[in-house]
């Protein structure tokens, strides 16, 4: 989410949907000035692209490796992946921010600036993105294409179908549904526990009279009767499949070790052995090549997968950075949530799979989102904002410092050398910049201030530039914890380094399960831990960087295919709800068959 979807109105200050009639007018009543913008719609129809085929050639990339979906679209073949090998790497960069607010802190529009920004500063860059969700795109989040003069294009088509990779992973995991079922009112050879299938079926739109189901109601011949749900397509283990796979042979061997549950002595039971993991990859064989767009400013954009940020890894697909990384000399990508979030399972689970490590790591920050982090502030989103947050005030952007300098350290632990980009809004004040910026460089950190929303790559030249500089620094990267570690290591490793707890407690069942997946030899794989995203902690109500914390593990589920083990801390919903007043409720069609509504 980009911080100008949810913009400033210039008389009440007020949080407001991009799609309302606040969105073209961005200013600051305070500061006695409004600045006119047009809407990102507005902007994103005005742009002229390139031939994709000229993009594409930015990159190395022939037109016998493209696959057209109209003149504004392509996918990119996986042979691109030998044929560009001999090409120099490109420097690895990851683009993560603060822990998020309501306020919005913009690290899609910084990732698309910054991509922009390179060639400004002669650099050649391509960018790679995680794919947007319907369901948040017709729900309260809106679109995923970035935001003003730093915009994916087309934005229609990027936050709308794109090109149908989300329906293949809806169809591939739901025809294995379909499997487990089948498998049951056939007699069940495997032996599954009826009260111990995992495997729920998705859907890519919210609605959370989805999320608990009973199946198998009516006669004999409409199946065996059991309680299951519906997730949404981003939180399938499909998604973090496709995102993880580095070859079609890779993907079709994640598929088969997916397990669907376990048998009453605790087996666990998979798709190999139900048969179904050939048709899931057969459903899949399109999607897994990447998606390649341009920027407003024609850089490349490699758009690929869309796994959860929550309970999945949160990041884009490593199919697409094995292209990418040979495409220029940056290439670009961006993690879901905060540094203890997103990059953390960037380093820890994407660069495993990989093979790849990160060369920096930008970390957004806004001054308004910091001093949310003091704990002074009530922001809510359609509410007007305090009046004291929009007034002049260094301090309270340092009494918020402690998770800038946290998600700093998060960064560092990793060994990668951590650049702050601080997302100006047009009501920040000097001060306050150079209070972040003290703040960042006390604790060994570069900082650049950006306007890449409203002025595009030029905007992000000083921000280019610190990149540059961080990525020639020599790497020191390394993981927060070691393969060999048991699991309740490596969570005890991340919470402690990363989340900043005291100490770990486990309920009587996650015990069980954890030890259950270390007996079936799934102790190897790294953790992903689910927990909320609005603190750096388990608890939502904590902020800025609380320490001494204890981290409660309430569950422990196993994504084999993908490849990694996910504790559960807290209440975490797959399966998000509709608002009262949804995006969906305002997309139509105009009088000239333009789309509207669409944020």
């Amino acid at each position: 989410m980009v911080p100008f979807h949810l913009v400033e109105s210039a008389i009440l200050g007020t949080i407001v949907p991009a799609w309302t009639d606040a969105a073209p007018s961005v200013g600051s009543e305070h500061r006695g000035f409004t600045v006119s913008f047009p809407s990102d719609l507005e902007i994103a129809r005005a742009a002229t692209p390139a031939p994709l085929t000229d993009i594409a050639a930015q990159m190395g990339i022939g037109p016998h490796l493209l696959e057209s979906y109209g003149s504004e679209l392509a996918k990119i073949k996986l042979d691109a992946i030998d044929e560009l090998s001999d090409r120099p790497k490109a420097k690895y960069v990851v683009v993560t921010a603060i822990t998020p607010t309501p306020l919005g802190e913009g690290k899609t529009t910084t990732t698309v600036g910054l991509g922009q920004a390179m060639q400004h500063i002669g650099k050649r860059a391509v960018i790679s993105l995680r794919q947007p969700s319907m369901g948040p795109t017709f729900g309260i989040k809106g679109g995923a294409a970035g935001g003003g003069y730093s915009q994916v294009i087309p934005m229609e088509l990027l936050n709308l179908h794109l090109t149908g990779d989300f329906h293949a992973v809806t169809a591939a995991h739901n025809l294995l549904s379909a499997m487990v079922d089948n498998h049951l009112h056939q007699g069940n050879d495997l032996g599954l526990d009826l009260h111990n299938i995992t495997w729920r079926r998705v859907l890519d739109v919210n609605d959370r009279s989805l999320r608990n189901i009973i199946v198998g109601l009516g006669g004999k011949m409409d199946g065996v009767t059991r309680q299951t749900g519906f997730d949404i397509t981003a939180a399938s283990e499909v998604m973090a499949i496709l995102a993880l796979s580095t070859s079609v042979e890779d993907m079709r061997a994640r598929l088969g070790r997916i397990v669907v549950g376990y048998t009453q002595s605790g087996e666990p039971v998979t798709a190999e052995q139900l048969k179904a993991a050939g048709s899931m990859a057969v459903i899949m064989r399109e999607a897994i090549k990447p998606n390649l767009l341009q920027t407003l400013e024609n850089t490349p954009v490699i758009v690929h997968a869309g796994p959860f940020g929550n309970i999945a890894h949160g990041n884009s697909s490593i199919v697409g950075d094995l292209i990418g990384i040979r495409g220029g000399d940056y290439l670009i990508t961006e993690a879901g949530f905060g540094a203890d979030m997103g990059a953390e399972r960037f380093f820890n689970i994407k660069c495993r799979n990989s093979g790849m490590t990160p060369d920096a790591a930008v970390l957004v920050a806004t001054v308004r989102a910091l001093k949310a982090h003091s704990g002074k502030f009530r922001i809510v989103p359609g509410k007007p904002l305090p009046a004291d947050l929009l007034a002049e005030n260094p301090d309270d952007v340092r009494a918020g410092a402690a998770n800038l300098i946290k998600q700093i350290e998060n960064v560092k632990v990793h060994g990668v050398s951590p650049v702050v980009a601080i997302n100006a809004f047009p009501g920040d004040y000097a001060s306050e910049h150079q209070a972040i910026r003290e703040i960042a460089e006390s604790v060994g950190a570069r900082v650049a201030v950006c306007t890449h929303f409203s002025e595009g790559g030029k905007g992000a030249t000083d921000l280019a530039q610190a990149v540059v500089e961080a990525c020639d620094e020599p790497s020191t990267f390394q993981f927060c914890y070691e393969d060999s570690f048991t699991l309740k290591q490596k969570i005890e490793a991340v919470a402690t380094k990363i989340y900043g707890a005291a100490k770990v407690t486990y309920s009587a069942a996650a015990t069980t399960q954890l030890d259950r997946y270390e007996r079936n030899g799934f102790g190897s794989l790294p953790v992903c831990i689910a927990k909320t995203h609005l603190s750096i902690s388990g608890d939502p109500t904590l902020k800025g960087a609380p320490t001494g914390h204890t981290l409660n593990v309430r569950e422990a589920r196993a994504s084999v295919g993908a490849g990694f083990v996910y504790p559960i801390c807290g209440d975490m919903t797959t399966m998000p709800g509709l608002g009262s007043a949804p995006a969906a409720s305002i997309i139509d069609f105009d009088d000239d068959g333009q789309i509207v509504g669409l944020s």
